[in-house]
């Protein structure tokens, strides 16, 4: 997609990114969510742009927010950015307002990517690891966040109450993944007998319409998996 406006301006929101990264998938959610327009520049796969390496020249990673071609890296950073520079446009609050709120959030929202990235990439097999202690692991986490989806949704629709909040970005952005992962390891993984809230959340979460668009099907993402396997298990080989 250009990143030339109508009036030969760059646009002044622009994410530089990758349709299958749920990292990325967290920055377009939150703009969606808070109505910016925003232009998608897509990496080529196993490729680093020039933007991108100028952009975030620590990691080398996407996603990358540029706002006024300001660089902001890191998805959850984004998505706090995100939540404050438009915190008067009449869209709901991203994270909680109360102190308590945002550290229980935070909290999680680490939880998260230390527990389900690690165990996609095994059951993908993009790192040669136990495919079954992966699974194994990934389902503890998964009931841990189902105990925290009763807390922190408080019997209503999101964790973020009625409203998509932090941590139904941070863990929803993996949906497509983790039903990829099932298909292609044969694992059940987000088990309604185990984790019925869970379950019923992520149902509501993909057919949200600041997600619909986003957030890929599992079966793209087997297609996706079997043209980059390659490519997937060499980024993945240790240094």
């Amino acid at each position: 997609m250009s990143s030339i406006n109508s009036s030969g301006e760059p646009a002044a929101v622009r994410v530089v990114g990758g349709w299958a990264s749920p990292f990325v998938n967290r920055v377009v959610v939150a703009l969606k969510l808070k109505g910016v327009v925003h232009e998608m520049l897509q990496e080529t796969v196993g490729k680093k742009s020039e933007l991108l390496l100028r952009s975030n020249p620590v990691h080398k990673k996407i996603p990358v927010l540029l706002h006024h071609g300001k660089p902001i890296a890191e998805s959850l950073i984004i998505v706090e950015y995100i939540d404050e520079v438009w915190a008067s446009n009449g869209a709901p609050a991203i994270l909680p307002r109360d102190p308590h709120g945002r550290a229980v959030e935070r909290f999680w929202a680490q939880y998260i990517d230390d527990k389900i990235p690690p165990g996609i990439r095994v059951l993908r097999g993009s790192v040669a690891q136990d495919k079954d202690k992966a699974a194994g692991e990934m389902s503890t986490a998964l009931q841990h966040l189902e105990e925290a989806f009763v807390e922190c949704s408080q019997g209503k629709q999101y964790f973020g109450g009625d409203n998509i909040g932090y941590l139904d970005i941070a863990l929803g952005s993996f949906l497509g993944w983790i039903k990829a992962v099932e298909k292609i390891a044969g694992v059940e993984l987000l088990n309604e007998a185990k984790v019925p809230n869970l379950a019923a959340w992520a149902d509501r979460f993909c057919a949200h319409p600041a997600v619909v668009d986003v957030v890929p099907d599992a079966d793209r993402l087997v297609e996706f998996t079997v043209q980059h396997a390659a490519l997937l298990r060499a980024v993945n080989v240790p240094k």
